[in-house]
């Protein structure tokens, strides 16, 4: 994580040095990259892990009792 950050920060520098046309974008599509990777990062994890379909069970166990208590 350490690491995506580091290459963003190093990424947007070189940005900077050039035009600045366009920068936001480049820097908004940087963002929602590392982002993205963030989130593969965190959905293997939770595969591999077994927490992803505890999570949702709790989460539909959850659901089912509130609206059985209604």
């Amino acid at each position: 994580m350490l690491f995506l950050y580091a290459l963003f920060l190093r990424t947007v520098d070189t940005l900077r040095l050039h035009k600045e046309e366009g920068q936001t974008t480049a820097e908004y599509a940087l963002v929602i990259l590392a982002a993205a990777a963030v989130a593969v990062v965190l959905i293997a994890w939770a595969r591999s892990s077994g927490k992803l379909p505890a999570f949702f069970d709790s989460v539909i166990d959850s659901v089912i009792g509130d609206a059985a208590a209604a």
